[in-house]
């Protein structure tokens, strides 16, 4: 171990475990009153943050806060585990089959809940359906090009689930983006290449044509129909 990991180590357990932080109710976010002055707070400090975005990454909510905080305090000072590995593995094997079993279940609504909205959405006024199932509104027309698959476009979006659910949107961080047109999900890369610059639909994508049974992250849950606002800015040169 690196001299300067094993300080880090030494920092974190000073903020775990030395630190003042406000008290919550459990699983409430706990503000600690750290100062974030030498470098190995700040690299402790990094280290944390960045267990803690992968942990949300894989669905925390189960987690209890104060059980994790003082797990990992009793393992930087090198004090002994209060349960067993085996009795560790055998309670990850339970819970992960617990989430699998539910999210398999999840999946499975999301997938019927798109299907239903997409079937009624589809005989609204003005909505367009393509052969692969995606679905459009055009809200404006423009009159510029149409990219083609390997054009990198300048793109305004508003994304949501079907309950309204905002999950992502360049329109709330008011800063366009941009992206290769073959590198997005199907229903962007299909629907782009459709699009005259200056142009804004609103589409309706179906699971299989966005990310399926994958889940990206927790703001998107598997077998999700994802509606979008899209507006083509530009085609970048």
């Amino acid at each position: 171990m690196s001299r300067t990991f094993a300080l880090c180590l030494v920092a974190a357990t000073f903020i775990l475990a030395g630190c003042d932080a406000k008290q919550s109710e459990k699983n409430e976010p706990v503000e600690f009153n750290i100062v974030l002055e030498s470098d190995d707070a700040k690299l402790s400090y990094g280290l944390g943050y960045d267990l803690g975005s992968k942990l949300y990454q894989q669905d925390s909510a189960g987690l209890d806060q104060d059980a994790l905080m003082a797990g990992m305090n009793d393992a930087l000072l090198q004090m002994e585990a209060k349960i067993s590995q085996s009795d560790l593995q055998e309670i990850i094997d339970r819970v992960q089959a617990e989430h699998n079993e539910k999210a398999m279940q999840q999946a499975e609504a999301n997938a019927k809940l798109g299907k239903d909205f997409l079937t009624e959405n589809a005989t609204k006024e003005g909505i367009v359906v393509t052969e692969t199932g995606l679905q459009y509104r055009v809200l404006t027309e423009g009159k510029g090009d149409k990219p083609k698959a390997e054009s990198v476009v300048k793109t305004h979006y508003h994304g949501t689930l079907v309950d309204g659910t905002v999950f992502d949107s360049s329109i709330e961080r008011g800063t366009p983006v941009e992206f290769p047109v073959n590198r997005l999900i199907p229903g962007w890369t299909e629907a782009l290449q459709l699009m005259s610059v200056g142009s804004k639909w609103r589409l309706f994508v179906p699971s299989d044509l966005a990310y399926g049974e994958q889940s990206p992250g927790p703001a998107i849950p598997p077998n999700s129909t994802l509606i979008f606002e899209l507006e083509l800015i530009e085609i970048v040169k």
